[in-house]
């Protein structure tokens, strides 16, 4: 894939000025990344930071039981490794790749240096912070205040959006450690979503067949979700 195919596949570069890319180019390499791959651990120290294309990377807290929450999705819409940029330069959380696909990586140094200069990169990442902050926030509430139904419609609904595919090869055990709820919870779901004709699934793949009827599913999260994920 060329470079400015990989560019205009993250909405992030695509949205820098030409100079400014031309300036991070010569760093940026693409490539593909295998399912379950961890860029990084809580506390690692940053060296590399990833702008997905096609692939979807969840950013996930684990507690001392083992169990995990996913707290962030990012896709081609986004990047992983802010820290590397606005704070101590260590990684809060697990980053894992939840669907395998492409990535483009830049030494985070590199990008640092770009973002300090003050120009457009700036703007766009501290708008991207702002955005990656509400969703925080708002994934608190969903999971506080929504149904397990809700919260897998909204989350299938947003991996969808963000993938850019109604096909998503993932397990319903994989499935409830990002939503912090235990796998027979999202079989259950799973079983009143298939009969209804939402969705197919099969051993580690599910397949959207009605997102109408996922939407009415959901809670208003999901649209709050879009919104933020695609105003930047």
């Amino acid at each position: 894939m060329s470079q400015d195919r990989s560019r205009a596949a993250n909405r992030l570069l695509a949205a820098l000025p030409k100079i400014e890319y031309q300036r991070l180019e010569p760093y940026l390499i693409s490539s593909s990344r295998p399912l379950k791959q961890v860029f990084y651990e809580a506390s690692d120290k940053i060296e590399t930071v990833y702008f997905p294309k096609t692939a979807l990377i969840s950013l996930v807290s684990t507690l001392e039981s083992g169990a995990t929450t996913e707290v962030s999705l990012v896709g081609g819409t986004g990047m992983v490794g802010l820290p590397a940029i606005l704070g101590s330069g260590y990684s809060k959380h697990r980053a894992i790749v939840q669907v395998p696909n492409h990535v483009v990586q830049i030494p985070a140094d590199i990008l640092k240096q770009e973002f300090q200069r003050g120009g457009e990169l700036q703007k766009i990442l501290l708008r991207y912070t702002e955005m990656r902050l509400n969703e925080v926030a708002q994934l608190a509430v969903c999971n506080a205040h929504h149904t397990i139904n809700e919260r897998l419609a909204r989350w299938l609904l947003t991996v969808s959006d963000l993938t850019q595919s109604d096909y998503l090869p993932l397990t319903q055990e994989f499935i409830g450690n990002m939503l912090g709820v235990r796998r027979s919870g999202v079989t259950v779901a799973a079983q009143i979503f298939q009969p209804a004709g939402m969705i197919e699934y099969s051993r580690g793949k599910i397949n959207i067949l009605n997102r109408e009827a996922l939407e009415d599913t959901t809670c208003e999260c999901y649209k709050l979700f879009y919104d933020n994920y695609y105003r930047q």
